[in-house]
């Protein structure tokens, strides 16, 4: 791996960001009355599109908004354009990672989706709440607002269509009601809350319900770690494994994704518990196994529709081992135009060879006199995989991702010396359950909260 290749700058990059930034400082005051500052702000996101095929419909939603006149139409363009610029930032940073892993790049997906459109009363019903968000602005935000997303996110969770909607909806609200009122914040998260607001809006275009293009799948199933990301209202494990075809065709990289809703106060090994009966998969990271697939739906851009009638336990199969012998030459998965942003990038890298710096709680690993910064903030709680596991550490398997304007690593799993043994440490060490002392009370304490939790659930269901 090119190791230094993180480090050279990239043309453009700065001012793609500082574009999006006007626009994202534009939503803080609000768009009903804007003031001078937020119309510089429009104008300087409106400069970035001059030349492309977006200069016009960007131009118009712009001279609207900076004047308090915009409609639902033009802040739909906006935030179509905003996520371009985003898009064309993940494309740039995507492409340096290609050039840093030498991996060959992904073929076009194929085109077309299936499925019927949702009832698009509620696809509007949620565009005018997101509209009226962009009015207020971030300092204008109350309960009463924010409020008004629930009966959207009512009508749509029985919809399994509208399901990933909702649950953007769901989580947007409640972190926006978490900080009501607008006015008293002392700090805004401007991009995430811009990010999301774009993201819900794009959403809720006819063409984004529509399921994505599918086909199936067969062969053996290599799981290389899991990544857990966990909401106040949600929670999601995603599995990376490389995928070898029963054909004989080339292996590539795939993901397995569970979620659940839950409660706020469900965390740690509660997690676990959640997500463990919703797939197989699961134990057979926890377990180091192989899967064997049979016609397991998987979309264009690699993620697989799961299935356990579709899968069987296989062999043993060790991530590290998996990472050494298959991933250097295994193709990366494709974007989806939407999913298009830096936030989303998550590619799956074996590093060695590195030396472990701790400055100041913040872990790094140096290449050469290249340091990669290392993100332990990521790390699941209820997993063995530690910060201490990770700086004493000889080798990494994790997902190169991008933020807060660097390449950061998010660790999956290491390998270090223990009693001059080699041991592996994973993050889904715990996924399928475990012996652990540590893991066995966490359990413990989890299995608890969850059952006091069901069984107040079904009293108010019986009431």
């Amino acid at each position: 791996m090119r190791m230094d290749l993180l480090d050279d700058p990239l043309d453009g990059l700065h001012e793609a960001l500082e574009a999006v930034d006007g626009f994202d400082a534009a939503l803080v005051g609000g768009l009903l009355r804007p003031q001078p500052a937020q119309a510089e702000g429009l104008a300087a996101f409106r400069a970035a599109f001059v030349g492309s095929p977006l200069a016009g419909l960007v131009a118009e939603a712009a001279d609207k908004a900076a004047v308090g006149a915009a409609g639902e139409d033009h802040f739909v363009a906006l935030a179509a354009a905003r996520s371009a610029l985003m898009g064309s930032v993940h494309d740039a940073l995507t492409v340096r990672i290609g050039d840093v892993t030498g991996r060959p790049a992904p073929e076009a997906p194929a085109q077309g989706s299936s499925g019927e459109e949702p009832a698009a009363n509620v696809l509007a019903a949620a565009r005018a709440w997101l509209c009226d968000l962009a009015r207020a602005g971030w300092r204008g935000i109350d309960h009463e607002l924010v409020g008004g997303a629930a009966p959207v996110v009512s009508a749509m969770l029985p919809d399994p269509r509208l399901r990933r909607q909702a649950t953007l909806l769901d989580g947007f609200s409640a972190e926006l009601a978490a900080s009501c009122p607008g006015a008293a914040l002392e700090r805004v998260p401007a991009r995430r809350w811009a990010d999301l607001w774009a993201r819900a809006l794009l959403l809720t275009l006819p063409a984004a319900t529509r399921a994505p293009h599918t086909s199936t799948v067969t062969g053996r199933l290599l799981p290389l770690g899991v990544d857990v990301q966990e909401h106040a209202t949600a929670v999601q494990a995603q599995v990376h494994a490389v995928f070898e075809p029963a054909d004989g065709t080339p292996a590539r990289l795939v993901r397995a994704a569970v979620s659940a809703p839950k409660p706020d106060t469900v965390v740690g090994a509660g997690l676990w518990q959640l997500l463990r009966p919703r797939m197989s998969l699961l134990a057979a990271v926890s377990e180091g196994s192989s899967m064997e697939l049979d016609a397991m739906p998987v979309t264009s851009e690699g993620d697989l529709i799961w299935d356990d009638e579709r899968a069987r336990a296989g062999g043993p199969a060790d991530p590290f081992a998996t990472a050494r012998v298959a991933l250097s030459t295994t193709t990366d998965p494709v974007i989806a135009p939407l999913d298009r942003h830096p936030a989303r990038i998550a590619v799956p890298v074996l590093l060695e060879g590195y030396t472990a710096e701790d400055e100041e709680g913040a872990t790094a690993f140096v290449f050469a006199g290249h340091r990669l910064p290392v993100d332990t903030d990521r790390l699941p709680v209820a997993s063995p995989l530690s910060p201490e596991a990770i700086a004493a550490s000889g080798a990494c398997l994790g997902l190169l991702r991008w933020d807060a304007g660097e390449f950061v690593l998010q660790p999956l799993a290491v390998e270090t010396t223990v009693r001059k043994k080699t041991i592996a440490v994973h993050a889904g060490a715990w996924a399928g359950g475990t012996t652990d002392k540590a893991g066995v009370r966490a359990e413990k304490a989890a299995t608890d909260s969850v059952a006091v939790l069901r069984e107040r659930a079904g009293r108010l269901l019986r009431r």
